[in-house]
Order: C-alpha cells, then structure tokens, then sequence
C-alpha cells in the first residue's frame, strides 16, 4: 500500500474521535518512535508506542483538532483537552512511511500544570506497563 497522506489524517482522525487502540496499532509502523512530555529520550517500539498513545487517548478528554498543516508525509496538528478538568493545548508532529504508516509522532502540550496532570495520570500506567513487559522477558 502507498502511501496517502489525506487517507492517513482522515483514518487518524476518525481513530481519536472514536479511542480505537485497535486501529491505532494498526496505523503504527514496525518500530515507530514517539516524543512525549516532558521526556527528552524517546519511547522505540510498536508495542510501547501503541500502549502509551492508547493511555494518553484514554486520558485526555475531551479532545478535538483544531488546525493541521502538512508537507507531504509530515503534519502538525493542533489540539486541545482536558486532563483531569484542566484545559490544555498542543501538537502532535507527525511523519509516516512509503506504506502510510506512523513513523514517529512527538506531542508537545501546554501548559506545565496540564503536563503535570498528565504525568501523574499516566505514569502509574506506564510504571505497571514496564515491570509487566519485563517479568514475561
């Protein structure tokens, strides 16, 4: 499959609206990388980034894109939520393969107190993910 880049927004689009993590791996390169704050170091690998996008899928909410801007097999899309009640915004920089698939996606978001919320949210999540990844190695 080539790869199509309005294809691709239009099926990442319809995967937020409706949280489907299945669809989500689906979309996902063999080894896409993923940026997250406020992390410098990149989490690799289909199976953590599937995870941690489903965890953030499920943790912000609402959320809507607002604007996106592409180059080809590049995007930025903005948008915001909430997390635990508090408003945030950011973007989600994008880049897919030959075949239309996620690559590497990095997230930024603000404010810091959104962050923060998001953080304490996700961590426990990404903490038991890790140990039981681990214990079946």
């Amino acid at each position: 499959m080539a790869s199509d880049p309005a294809a691709f927004l239009s099926r990442w689009h319809r995967i937020v609206e409706t949280r489907d993590e299945v669809a989500l791996g689906e979309i996902l390169a063999p080894n896409p990388s993923l940026g997250a704050p406020p992390y410098w170091q990149k989490f690799v690998g289909h199976d953590v980034v599937h995870y941690l996008l489903g965890v953030i899928l499920q943790t912000i909410d609402p959320l809507h894109y607002h604007r996106e801007w592409s180059d080809d097999r590049e995007f930025a899309l903005e948008f915001s939520g909430q997390v635990a009640g508090i408003e945030l915004q950011g973007i989600d920089l994008i880049t897919i393969d030959d075949d239309g698939r996620l690559v590497n996606i990095d997230v930024m978001i603000r404010p810091a107190d959104a962050v923060a919320e998001l953080i304490e949210q996700v961590t426990p999540r990404m903490t038991e993910f890790f140990a039981a990844r681990s214990s079946t190695n």
